[in-house]
């Protein structure tokens, strides 16, 4: 694919850092110099100096020939305007970074298609909603939803005494009559490799574990663990940015007891007035004794998503020596992702990591619904939809020639979730999710074409 991405900032560079991996052909516009150079230089992609609203700098990066323009500079007018010219300039599909949600709440109302937008993005309300869907499932360190919760993944660590450790997928399965979770994805303690199990992998103690429920899933995963899905109320919110302002809106309005504490006097001030359901303490978050007498050691969790990732990390750490069950931090730098298990933080979140997942949909074969890599995993979790051209429609999962390093998840089917074992037939208008390594992707996309 040709794709044209707009703005060398956080976003825009990893995007194309990753699609350029893929040997996709990336072209990137920026008007920063240092952050074009800097591109240049690391990754294998062409880049052009300009304004992404040009429309000279459009047909100097062949516009009309792209498969997809995606707008992410940090201005949502330029981001918007560039795709609308994309769009007439001959771009295939566009795709806008916005920060006003309201965009993306009545985008139907509006008719954003109609003048050329085909899709809006909002990393700030991406990691809203991803904060929020953690706290709904507080004993799991990641989750993610598929069609409104049908299917759910979580992944959590094994402890000693979790029930299958030491048995098999085989076996595990065989301790409940009706099956409502599967296990897709396994790291083992203190290793970068990537399993994707089938009946004869064995659970160990340590391991990091992804798994697909159903409804009910998620209850019977923690009961064989020994976790506890226990319900969050008490709510403190370090940092007043769009993401602090947005998840205090949003829990508030969820019925969670909101407590947001904001360093800056002004700012403190004017979110006062906009969360009247929000206490809002202006000070400084990484006060303990702000924390303290904020009753820190009562809260069912602490969120820290300040604009410093040190700061958002040591503040969750004061947080969990205080007693809080549930941790997150929001990080800008990658590689904090490996240590977030071994500094005892319970989930980082990474806007640029939410976004690109969002994004990656638009890139693969077959009618992709929805996809997201596993953090620290080298895995992507694809949700597909069957079509009557596609090879696994009207087939049995256990005759279609899937790659070793694939597995099906799940399937919905009319809304329902369902965890599909090999007997389990494939109909047209099916969603199915997959978990694949990187290197079957390509055989996997093909099943669905």
């Amino acid at each position: 694919m040709k794709i044209i991405i707009a703005g060398a900032g956080e976003v825009g560079f990893h995007l194309a850092k990753l699609l350029s991996y893929e040997s996709q052909e990336i072209t990137l516009i920026d008007t920063d110099r240092e952050s074009l150079t800097y591109a240049d230089n690391h990754l294998d992609i062409k880049v052009i100096k300009g304004d992404a609203t040009s429309i000279a700098i459009l047909k100097e990066s062949r516009v009309e020939a792209s498969d997809l323009f995606i707008g992410v500079t940090a201005s949502e007018t330029t981001n918007i305007t560039a795709c609308v010219l994309a769009k007439q300039l001959g771009t295939k599909r566009t795709i806008a970074r916005i920060s006003n949600t309201e965009f993306i709440k009545h985008k139907d109302e509006v008719g954003f298609t109609r003048f050329g937008i085909d899709e809006l993005i909002s990393p700030e309300s991406l990691a809203a909603s991803e904060i929020e869907l953690l706290l709904n499932q507080s004993a799991f360190k990641d989750s993610y939803e598929f069609e409104d919760g049908a299917l759910t993944m979580v992944s959590l660590t094994l402890s000693r005494t979790a029930n299958f450790v030491g048995k098999t997928v085989k076996e595990a399965g065989q301790l409940f009559s009706e099956i409502h979770f599967v296990p897709i994805a396994i790291q083992r303690f203190g290793t970068q490799y990537t399993i994707i199990p089938r009946g004869d992998t064995e659970f160990r103690e340590g391991d990091s574990v992804v798994f697909i429920t159903s409804e009910g899933g998620d209850q019977e995963l923690c009961k064989m663990t020994g976790k506890t899905n226990a319900s969050i109320k008490d709510v403190m919110i370090l940092g007043g940015s769009k993401i602090g302002f947005k998840t205090s809106r949003d829990l508030s309005a969820s019925g969670f007891n909101v407590k947001l504490i904001e360093n800056n006097k002004n700012s403190a001030f004017d979110l006062a007035d906009e969360l009247p359901k929000v206490l809002v303490i202006n000070g400084d978050g990484r006060n303990v004794e702000l924390l303290e007498e904020e009753n820190i050691s009562d809260m069912d969790a602490f969120i820290s998503v300040t604009g410093n990732s040190e700061t958002n990390i040591m503040s969750c750490l004061v947080a969990k020596s205080k007693g809080v069950r549930k941790t997150i931090a929001l990080v800008e730098n990658m590689d904090y992702f490996e240590l977030s298990q071994s500094i005892g933080i319970d989930t980082l979140i990474n806007k640029k990591l939410l976004a690109a997942n969002n994004i990656f949909r638009y890139i693969r074969k077959g009618e992709v619904i929805a996809m997201t890599k596993l953090n620290n995993m080298n895995a992507e979790l694809l949700e597909f939809k069957v079509k009557p051209t596609s090879k696994i429609c009207n087939k049995l999962i256990k005759n279609v020639e899937f790659p070793r390093s694939a597995i099906v998840g799940g399937v919905i089917r009319n809304g329902e979730g369902l965890i599909a074992l090999g007997g389990f037939k494939v109909k047209e208008g099916d969603y199915i999710v997959v978990c694949c390594l990187p290197r079957s992707i390509k055989e996997v996309e093909k099943l669905f074409l």
